[in-house]
């Protein structure tokens, strides 16, 4: 909210027009004889809408003066009785001299051009005269710029009852309404009036006259009010110093304003109703009429208000409460969400809140320019500084410099750096960490890492926890002020994890891990996209409107690319949208109401993708408003419009370091043979083997698998990763007998599809055959995979749109942590994200073939064969299965140990694979055939006098054309046995011959 100085930065392109004659910086009485007396009478015509008055200016020296008129209409100027001539164009009076100035004017106010603005909610520009009342700020007299000792008369109607800044408000009854006359003894740099049909409630706490103004229907509240508002000045009295006034008022008004003026706060009837206020805003106006209504701010040198205010009420009540990391957690949340590069400004030109992105600074790391100052100096210098900088600057115009004074008379130290590096500085720290790890020398164990900067170096000091097990084994502050800097900490016991900045002490960049998915990240994101479908939209017309209006760009679902979701937020409506699917897989329905959830964007960490769903437009239609207050939020719900459930998701407390994972072991004894596992899952409806391609022994568990369930009598078929879909029929036709295997090999095309040795799955597939049990290819073609590898999903085709899953779910980022580590050892020149999709799309396409399968077949089990990565922790093909089927599932995983990496995890002893005739050479297909292009060590088709050149005519018997037709040829020899080979080589002189050759295997 805001004080009565900072509402006139809504003015300030009048401060080039206004008087310049009193300098802050003089004491109080010397101050009061420069400074001019400013006498006001008004009265209102209520129908009209219109304001009369006269301004008595008594200018105490002769002097140069400026009076700023706005939209007034002056009736008359004179200076000691003579006429003023003016130029009304100019909207100012310009004179000089010394005596009293005398203008009568009127003005109309209606509330006009007033228009909502829902990111600085608050905020009301202009003035309201009506039979509902009166509410005046900013320009509804004549103005001077600066501090000037005013007195108020105003003749309002009989059942008004008035307000204005004043330690004393009397009245009298007049024929024509009730007059009332406002004493204050100290300077302001302006003055407001607001009056209504009120209802009177008093209180008192030390010597101080509590009151409450409400509309008769909101009376009942007043009470609570007064005793919230009589422990907030107990407290700020023993904190900072006595409240300076002798009265303080709590003004509910007809507008939605939230303005703090001296001995007032002007709160809007919507706000007054919110249970919550009494307990968070009434103490942040409180505050200020310590911050803005007793120190005053130079502005035009920075607005350091709200930075200390929200510090000292907001903040510090949740810091009673053992919440204060969680606010400013929210704080470094809100700066990272709203404030976009175009949007970034030093702190120290922040002058008023215009919407997120400024509050995030002024009102953000304001406060946390105060918490780490605090943390430099300590609590006590803290306290007592501020109470100097109060002492010393009371009713004057002050500014961070005087701030800075005050700590360093009480600090003793220069502070320039720490006020020049968060003040005059665009942005905020950015940290990273790398090497942490543990070393143990002289037998004692510390932890050493290296710190790093991005950007120009602040100097910092950052608390730091090192965990032993479950207890903090030591916490200490370290100060880093260079770019990179190497740190080794002494631990007291074995460390485990190492933790930055727990309790959020810096104004730091928060990390991936750090950086909960809300709605401010939807809200603030530079590049927004709100998503409809076409029959839904007649439901979110009002929300997609007013979005719009707020810079949203609205895209129809069948209109958005990969492109779109990579590179902006986005909000779809509707919780069915395709989009979702894509992205998610499947989103629960959610509950009755208006409905919005934030999830981090799968394709771009970054960027976060929010979700409405409403059952009618008046749900979303009373609910849209109100989603810009709830920034922090992950989740919230709305039942005609009234806000019934909210919640923010966790993220990590910290930067966190695992040092050192616990070394596990597994008793062997008490170890379990295939057969029993299988007797343990024997009834699952799925059943996962993770293999590792190329060790046989894995192989053999898979087919020791199979077979134990035939035995058993279970009805079930194997998916195999190892075949993409388009073959399905080539594999139904072999295990028909319709087909030979040399046939099967060629029409699945095994051999250009899957590069693993051919005789890992050969019995695996030969039982199958045998026992009559299916073979489900699981597989998505790879020319699709490959080029979603290089160009993302944007890059495929309409018909290849068709082939891939219509619902995928990317938000595993567990998962997705896994693959990137995978992804380090992928050629240069691809890209994460380009990766990240193929993966997914590969899963997600092996789960929706298993499914498939078991919809069309739901007696049947499934086992699945595939590659341990697509099976670990349950992610890859497990749970999307899952989130299809809703079927239960086992996984076993051969070789890898780790918590949560499967059910059950076979140690199979190694095997040497099957014999597998291999030539030793290296082939091509060119036009002229099949081309020997190198031969490897101890190539037994070498040691037989083939040559480099030469064309594969025959292998035995087998005609070949492709080096498919060579692989095949030769998977049947056995150890020890010849293969004939006819080749085409080219002669010197006189074309081709025709060789042929015995070769040993």
């Amino acid at each position: 909210m805001i004080t009565r100085n900072s509402m006139g930065l809504f003015l300030l392109s009048l401060a080039a027009v206004m008087t310049t004659m009193t300098r802050p910086g003089l004491a109080e009485d010397s101050q009061k004889r420069l400074s001019p007396t400013y006498n006001l009478s008004v009265s209102f015509d209520l129908q009209t809408n219109t304001l009369k008055g006269i301004a008595e200016i008594v200018l105490p020296e002769s002097t140069d003066v400026v009076v700023s008129l706005g939209n007034l209409t002056v009736m008359s100027v004179s200076l000691n009785g003579k006429t003023v001539e003016y130029n009304k164009k100019e909207g100012v009076i310009k004179t000089s001299g010394k005596g009293t100035l005398v203008i009568t004017y009127q003005g109309v106010f209606r509330g006009e051009g007033r228009t909502e603005n829902l990111e600085n909610a608050g905020v009301v520009q202009g003035g309201v005269i009506s039979t509902e009342g009166i509410s005046l700020s900013g320009n509804w007299y004549p103005s001077l710029k600066d501090l000037v000792y005013y007195r108020l008369t105003a003749l309002v109607p009989a059942d008004f009852t008035a307000i204005s800044e004043a330690d004393e408000i009397t009245y009298k009854e007049r024929p024509t309404g009730r007059e009332y006359s406002y004493s204050f003894h100290h300077p302001l740099n302006g003055i407001d009036f607001v009056a209504g049909k009120y209802r009177e409630v008093k209180g008192t706490i030390d010597g101080i006259d509590i009151y409450a103004y409400f509309f008769p229907e909101d009376v009942s509240l007043a009470e609570t009010y007064i005793e919230y508002s009589k422990k907030y000045f107990e407290m700020y009295n023993k904190l900072l110093v006595p409240y300076p006034y002798k009265r303080f008022s709590v003004v509910e008004n007809f507008l939605p304003t939230g303005y703090s003026m001296p001995t007032f706060t002007l709160l809007g009837r919507e706000v007054v109703r919110l249970p919550f206020i009494v307990e968070t805003s009434l103490g942040h106006e409180i505050t200020h009429q310590w911050f803005g209504n007793y120190v005053y701010a130079d502005f035009e040198k920075g607005n350091w208000l709200e930075g200390i205010t929200t510090y000292l009420s907001d903040h510090l009540y949740e810091e009673q409460k053992g919440k204060g990391w969680e606010y400013r957690k929210k704080i470094l949340t809100d700066y990272q969400s709203y404030v976009t590069p175009e949007k970034e400004f030093p702190l120290r030109d922040f002058l008023g809140r215009t919407g997120f992105a400024s509050m995030a600074i002024g009102y953000g790391k304001g406060a946390m320019f105060f918490h780490m100052l605090r943390t430099l100096v300590g609590d006590e210098a803290f306290y007592s500084s501020l109470r100097k900088f109060i002492e010393k600057n009371k009713f004057r115009d002050a500014t961070w410099e005087d701030i800075r004074a005050s700590f360093e008379e009480t600090y003793g130290k220069d502070l320039e750096w720490f006020f020049s590096q968060w003040l005059d500085r665009k942005g905020i720290s950015s940290l990273d960490m790398l090497d942490a790890r543990t070393l143990f020398l002289k037998g004692a164990p510390s932890v050493s890492f290296r710190l790093l900067q991005k950007g120009e170096a602040y100097r910092l000091k950052i608390p730091l926890s090192i965990v032993s097990g479950k207890e903090k084994a030591t916490e200490q502050i370290i100060e880093f002020q260079k770019e990179k800097q190497y740190f080794d900490i002494a631990a007291d016991e074995e460390p485990r994890t190492l933790i930055i900045d727990e309790n959020y002490s810096v104004m730091r960049r928060l990390q991936e891990n750090e950086y909960p998915p809300v709605i401010s990240r939807l809200l603030g994101d530079e590049k927004r996209l709100i998503v409809y479908s076409e029959k839904e939209r007649d439901i979110y017309e009002d929300l997609i409107g007013i979005f719009k209006d707020e810079g949203f760009v609205a895209k129809n679902v069948t209109d958005l690319k990969d492109e779109d979701i990579r590179t902006s937020s986005l909000f779809v409506l509707g919780n069915a949208s395709p989009v979702l699917k894509r992205l998610f897989g499947k989103v629960e329905k959610p509950e009755a109401g208006f409905v919005l959830t934030v999830k981090n964007n799968p394709l771009n960490a970054a960027k976060v993708v929010a979700y409405a769903n409403g059952n009618a437009r008046e749900e979303v239609r009373l609910a849209t408003r109100k989603i810009f207050h709830y920034g922090k939020y992950t989740t919230i719900r709305f039942e005609k419009g009234e806000n019934v459930a909210k919640e923010i998701a966790e993220t990590d407390r910290g930067m966190i370091f695992e040092l050192e994972e616990p070394v596990e072991g597994v008793a062997p004894k008490k170890s379990l043979t295939l057969e029993e596992i299988i007797d343990n899952i024997v009834d699952m409806p799925v059943i996962f083997v993770g293999e590792r391609h190329t060790n046989y022994e894995d192989h053999k568990v898979e087919l020791g698998v199979i077979m134990d369930l035939y035995k058993k009598g279970r009805k079930f078929a194997v998916g195999m990763e190892m075949f993409q879909r388009p073959f399905q029929e080539a594999i139904n036709d072999y295990l028909s007998g319709a087909i030979n295997e040399k046939e099967f090999l060629k029409r699945s095309e095994y051999f250009k599809r899957w590069s693993f040795d051919y005789q890992f799955y050969r019995e695996i597939i030969e039982f199958a055959k045998a026992k009559g049990i299916p073979i489900v290819a699981l597989n998505l073609q790879s020319e699709i995979v490959d080029k979603v590898a290089a160009g993302g999903l944007d890059a495929l085709s309409e018909e290849e749109r068709k082939e891939i899953p219509q619902d995928m779910d990317m938000a595993d980022a567990a998962y997705r942590e896994r693959l990137r580590a995978i992804f380090e050892d992928h050629p240069a020149g691809a890209t994460f994200d380009n990766f990240y999709q193929s993966q997914i799309l590969w899963d997600e396409t092996m789960a929706h073939s298993a499914a498939a399968f078991l919809k069309e077949k739901p007696e049947y089990q499934i086992v699945v064969f595939a590659g341990g990565e697509h099976v670990m922790y349950d992610s890859g093909i497990p749970q999307r299965l899952k989130r299809l089927t809703g079927k239960e599932y086992a996984t076993l995983i051969n070789g890898d140990f780790d918590d949560d990496i499967g059910n059950y995890v076979i140690f199979a002893n190694a095997l040497k694979p099957p014999f597998s005739a291999k030539l030793g050479v290296t082939l091509r297909k060119k036009d002229d055939g099949v081309v020997i292009e190198d031969f490897s060590l101890d190539s037994a088709a070498a040691t037989a006098g083939m040559k480099v050149g030469d064309v594969l005519v025959l292998v035995d018997d087998s005609k070949i054309e492709t080096v498919d037709d060579v692989r095949i040829a030769l998977y049947e020899k056995k150890p020890y046995e010849s293969v004939h080979i006819k080749v085409k080589r080219k002669r010197l002189l006189f074309g081709e011959q025709e060789l042929e050759f015995n070769v040993p295997l």
